[in-house]
């Protein structure tokens, strides 16, 4: 077996609140980290909100993504696509871009600090206004860093109202991620691919339930963006070896590894080895699929993909 760790990886979902370590939670006043799963989505939600109300200033939320930066590179992540609510932030705080700029600032030093590439994608949560929804478009065509934005949050509310928006951050070459088919049914993912024009699917885990829709996604390969340890700990799915994840690949779709900011994301390669027997070479499959899916300059993925092959050309040592 051949370390992980050592595995060139892109890391596609990925919420920057989620990330911040429980020493810095700590030293900002927040709360302590739970332990074990969450019991339903909303005690998942109230716990984060929490973690996001400790950060106030400028330095909370460009130390909170230097130290992202540290983490992820330590786990082999070339290369990251981090989520942040900007815009909420901002009303919290008082000063709508003062977050974005800090944040940007912070990757931007961890860029130069630990040699991994950041994206920048906005979300926002479906159950709030389309005016913020507008804000966080305008931040974003504003913000070189900024690659595109989404929809989060509650599922079961439609996408319709915030076709405008999505109209525009596609004429603005902005790229469009929504969650769906997380914690909603299969209906969640033809609204994002509709009126929400989703390039890639934050989760898609519920696609097995149409196998219609399971058919339209392989055709057009919608990347999903796959997040087990994180679907357990939100009690979505009852464990890993449950976990959907072996079917979607032998379905054909495009499976993608991510964490949400829930786990580490070398570990996470590794348990999938460890629960579902994948291989190296499934691994590097994984990667590769997380690269090509990537919003990413041609080259650096170029760059990416050799990586992976000379990791799977190593001799196999123990990891």
């Amino acid at each position: 077996m051949r370390d992980v760790r050592a595995l060139p990886k892109a890391h596609l979902h990925v919420h920057l609140e989620s990330t911040v370590r429980p020493r810095t939670v700590r030293e900002l006043g927040g709360p302590p980290e739970p332990e074990g799963a969450f019991a339903t989505f909303r005690e998942f939600a109230d716990q984060r909100a929490k973690v996001r109300e400790v950060l106030r200033t400028a330095e909370h939320f460009r130390r909170i993504a230097v130290e992202f930066c540290a983490d992820e590179a330590a786990q082999g992540t070339r290369y990251a696509e981090v989520t942040f609510t900007a815009a909420a932030h901002g009303e919290r705080v008082g000063d709508h871009e003062m977050p974005l700029r800090a944040v940007l600032d912070g990757l931007a030093e961890g860029r130069e600090r630990y040699g991994i590439d950041c994206g920048v994608l906005l979300d926002h949560s479906r159950r709030r206004p389309v005016e913020r929804l507008w804000r966080t478009y305008r931040m974003a065509v504003r913000h070189e860093g900024v690659i595109g934005i989404g929809l989060a949050g509650d599922e079961s509310h439609p996408l319709a109202p915030f076709t405008e928006v999505f109209a525009a951050a596609w004429d603005a070459g902005l790229h469009l991620a929504h969650h769906a088919g997380e914690t909603a049914g299969p209906d969640s993912i033809r609204d994002a691919l509709g009126p929400g024009r989703a390039e890639r699917l934050g989760h898609g885990i519920r696609v097995l339930d149409d196998d219609e829709l399971v058919a339209e996604l392989s055709e057009r390969g919608v990347p999903l963006e796959v997040c087990p340890t994180s679907n357990v700990l939100l009690g979505l799915v009852p464990s890993l070896a449950e976990h959907p994840l072996p079917r979607l690949r032998e379905a054909g779709l495009t499976v993608t590894i991510n964490t949400d900011g829930e786990t580490a994301l070398a570990d996470e390669y590794a348990r999938m080895r460890d629960v579902f027997g994948f291989t190296d070479a499934d691994l590097a499959d994984l990667a590769h699929a997380s690269i090509d899916a990537a919003f990413a300059p041609e080259q650096m993925k170029a760059e990416l993909r050799a990586g992976v092959n000379a990791w799977l050309a190593t001799p196999e040592t123990a990891s």
